[in-house]
């Protein structure tokens, strides 16, 4: 079969560090537009073979079973030059790339195909946290709990192991100082073999950070609609301070190295209450992931996502996962069926992230579920907000298929406001206050794609001040009380006070919504006075729904206007994104707006900041000359180390504003 398409098949990494370096350096010089003139020849498929007619006598055929080309010898060419041609090598840089073999055995038959925020072939990005998990499917368990392949790690680097960390600091630097638009294919394919040399030594969390750092420059350079400028940052960011660390010597190296695979423990029998579940959708992936807490309050996580080719399709793909059955063991619940019922689960299995194993010797049952009020789910809302948010914040520099589950999501007991204006444009969002004198925060939609519910149920949300809700969110991290708001429920009731409940659902909902899956109705909240006029069409932005005067029994409460904006803490965060984006040079205009910079920062009291972004210019001035007036040549370390001071200084300070906003001690 034959078809015509545009799309490329994937590759490993490792391929295209091989193809690229084979090329001499006149070849190299012209790589980038030698593939920018590849990407616009038809692609032509046929079965496991991708085919491209690069002029009337050359065609180029990628051989790519499972659609990953895996060895270099699967990219041939007929031109005179072969194999050592320039349209190898460009072929090999639009693939996108994919994921490394797993070192060890392959996954059991019913392990789910994707996990909850793990980044993909090479990471997501969409918004932050799993509503735009990235990704998909993390090593499966057979039955048996398995750690990571060999033998235990020696608790210092090897000789090998530092001079491979040493190879990918400077390729991650080289590309640091080039920026996305120096950053061409060659650059890239240099840090893609320093990744391959670093999981050979047995460094998988470096090469795994160097691999979606390249795809993220890949993003920025072809302008995909996927491409987040926070996300690249954050990407040189983790793998500029793994490799720091890994050469100093200092920091746990066991953590610093990672592992190939997720290790999964045996948990014999565990009894399992659903919480709810979510819609996952990124650029790559689409599907669902559930929630459940065992009778010990541990959280853990089922997923069923997919990779996807078509983004038209991914919505319904990622709604529809909802109606799928959990796989684990044999049963016939779905996963919105889930999020309000039971399982006894025997010979269970789980990651250390919560991540439950689908093996053969797993066996499962439908039990009842629990209310949110009740045992064991109602100790997840007894958790005092304060050390809620301080949990959150504390694994917001690891990466997210590292986290344990749950480890950013916040339970919280609520009284809608209505909209206000928030923030530094004054857009109108929803907003909240946490019952016992808790903060003001703003409700987020967890997703920000229009054909997922989530901005319809906020925006009818919007319409009912004074409702009393229990909700669950993923943590925003901001300089206000921000909440990405992924569940409603009913909120307990004092033994002595006889309401209806504020929520009026069916049976079948057990009083709780999953907010990505389901859409509310306006039967579905017991108001006397609710604005109905079009809500499907009602959106939070300037000119976002009008509350009502008030509703039947509680007396809305007006939200307080806002305070003025924090402080300019986006002086130093500019820079350090500017820098990224055009490399070191970047920082070389004029003394005036350097001390501009200099004087708002000190100005607001940040210091610290002012230094840091004083080094960070020095260094990346600072660049040697030749006798005749040429630069030198340098390794960026340098520079490198004074970006990421500054990188690390601007993440900090973020978590600490957000964690003041949510204490009252901003």
């Amino acid at each position: 079969m034959t078809d015509r398409t545009n799309d490329w098949p994937g590759v490993r990494p490792e391929v295209v560090a091989e193809v690229v370096a084979g090329l001499s350096a006149r070849l190299q010089k012209r790589l980038d537009g030698a593939a920018a003139k590849l990407a616009e020849r038809p692609v032509v498929r046929e079965g496991d073979e991708w085919r491209v007619e690069v002029d009337e006598e050359t065609v180029l055929v990628l051989h790519a079973p499972g659609g990953t080309v895996a060895e270099q010898a699967d990219v041939r060419c007929g031109c005179l030059l072969a194999p050592a041609c320039v349209h190898r090598a460009a072929a090999v840089t639009l693939c996108p790339l994919a994921e490394a073999p797993e070192p060890t055995e392959p996954p059991g038959p019913q392990e789910p195909a994707g996990s909850p925020g793990s980044p993909g072939p090479t990471e997501p990005t969409g918004e932050a946290g799993p509503s735009a998990p990235t990704g998909a499917a993390g090593a499966a368990d057979t039955g048996a709990a398995r750690e990571a392949a060999g033998p235990a790690a020696p608790a210092s680097l090897t000789a090998a192991e530092l001079e491979a960390a040493r190879h990918l600091h400077r390729a991650a630097a080289a590309v640091l100082a080039a920026g996305v638009s120096g950053a061409g294919a060659v650059s890239q394919a240099e840090l893609l073999r320093a990744a391959h040399r670093a999981r050979v030594a047995g460094l998988y969390r470096p090469a795994a950070a160097a691999v979606a750092v390249v795809t993220r420059v890949r993003a920025a350079r072809s302008g995909a609609p996927d491409h987040r400028l926070a996300d690249l940052v954050a990407g040189l960011r983790e793998l500029l301070g793994l490799t720091t660390a890994l050469t100093a010597g200092t920091g746990p190296v066991a953590e610093l190295r990672g592992t190939a695979r997720q290790a999964y423990r045996e948990e014999g029998g565990l009894r399992l209450h659903g919480l709810f579940a979510e819609p996952v959708l990124t650029a790559t992936h689409a599907g669902a992931v559930s929630w459940a807490v065992d009778a010990d309050g541990r959280l853990s996580t089922i997923a069923e996502v997919m990779p996807h080719d078509d983004a038209a399709a991914a919505v319904p793909q990622a709604v529809g996962a909802g109606n799928r059955t959990v796989r684990l063991g044999d049963t016939a619940l779905s996963h919105r069926e889930f999020s309000r019922a039971g399982l006894v689960v025997q010979g269970a299995t789980r990651s250390a992230t919560g991540r439950l194993g689908a093996g053969a010797a797993v066996r499962a049952v439908r039990a009842a579920g629990a209310a949110w009020t009740a045992e064991p789910a109602a100790r997840l809302w007894s958790e005092p907000v304060a050390a809620q948010v301080a949990r959150a914040l504390a694994v917001q520099d690891l990466p997210y298929e590292s986290r344990p589950a749950g480890s950013d999501l916040l339970f919280l007991d609520v009284t809608l406001l209505g909209t206000a204006p928030t923030g530094p444009g004054g857009v109108p969002q929803l907003r909240a206050r946490c019952t016992e004198g808790g903060p003001v925060l703003a409700l987020r939609a967890a997703h920000e794609h229009p054909d997922l519910p989530f901005r319809a149920n906020l925006a009818l949300l919007a319409t009912a001040p004074g409702l009393r809700l229990r909700v669950v969110g993923r943590l925003e991290r901001a300089d206000r009380p921000e909440l990405r708001l992924l569940a409603i429920g009913t909120p307990p009731q004092a033994p002595d006070v006889q309401t209806p409940d504020p929520l009026a659902l069916p049976a079948d909902r057990a009083g709780r919504v999953n907010l990505g899956l389901e859409r509310l109705q306006t039967a579905d909240l017991r108001t006397a006075d609710l604005r109905t006029a079009d809500l499907g069409s009602t959106d939070l932005g300037p000119a976002g729904p009008t509350p009502p005067e008030g509703v039947a029994g509680t007396p809305p409460e007006r939200p307080e206007p806002p305070a003025p904006y924090g402080p300019p803490v986006h002086v130093l965060g500019r820079r350090v994104e500017q820098t990224v984006t055009t490399g070191r040079n970047a920082l070389a205009p004029s003394e005036a707006t350097a001390a501009a910079d200099r004087g708002l920062l000190r100005a607001a009291g940040l210091a610290t900041a002012a230094e840091l972004l004083d080094g960070l210019r020095a260094a990346a001035a600072n660049r040697r000359r030749d006798v005749f007036g040429r630069i030198v040549a340098d390794d960026h370390d340098a520079y490198a180390t004074a970006w990421l001071a500054a990188a690390w200084y601007t993440e900090e300070l973020a978590s600490a504003l957000c964690s003041s906003a949510w204490t009252g001690e901003g």
